[in-house]
């Protein structure tokens, strides 16, 4: 076993776990984190996405032990005083959505791209989602939904642990 310490959505926690463990089934199976999805085990489809030290990426690409000391935002660490963030308010808007599995990697490597380019054209939003997939809206409402959030958004897309700007 191995003790890790890391900020999850603005709290401080800290476990021993097994060096092979990966992030998203210690967010899911310890921390009770279930918004982070385990959709494909290989890092295809991006269902997973948190944002780690303020960058998406893939959990099940990540060991915990890689996350030691850093600070990791879930889709449940996104929403601020009980109001939704600006792209998860934008995907209710827009429905950028049909069966919701795909979502909270798409919202969290939505608001990544946001935060990185504030308002990126539609052919930029498209290459900027392209490591996550869905496999019933078709992407319509989704590029939608980021492009509602941009141009809605008074700042960028960004949330940091614990919703703090």
């Amino acid at each position: 076993m191995t003790r890790i310490s890391l900020t999850v959505d603005g709290m401080s926690v800290t476990d021993d776990v097994e060096p092979r463990t990966l992030l998203v089934h210690y967010l899911r199976e310890v921390l009770g984190k279930t918004g982070t999805v385990v959709g494909c085990d290989t890092s295809n489809c991006g269902a997973c996405t948190v944002h780690l030290n303020g960058t998406s990426v893939k959990s099940c690409n990540v060991l915990a032990v890689q996350a030691d000391g850093g600070e990791v935002t879930t889709i449940e660490g996104l929403s601020r005083n009980g109001e939704l963030h600006p792209v998860q308010e934008a995907f209710r808007e827009c429905h950028g959505l049909q069966c919701g599995f795909c979502t909270p990697g798409m919202i969290m490597q939505a608001t990544d791209l946001l935060r990185e380019n504030p308002h990126p054209s539609e052919q930029e939003i498209r290459l900027g989602l392209e490591g996550n997939l869905c496999r019933c809206t078709g992407y319509h409402n989704i590029v939608r939904a980021v492009q509602y959030a941009a141009e809605h958004a008074d700042a960028p897309a960004e949330a940091t642990a614990g919703g703090a700007q």
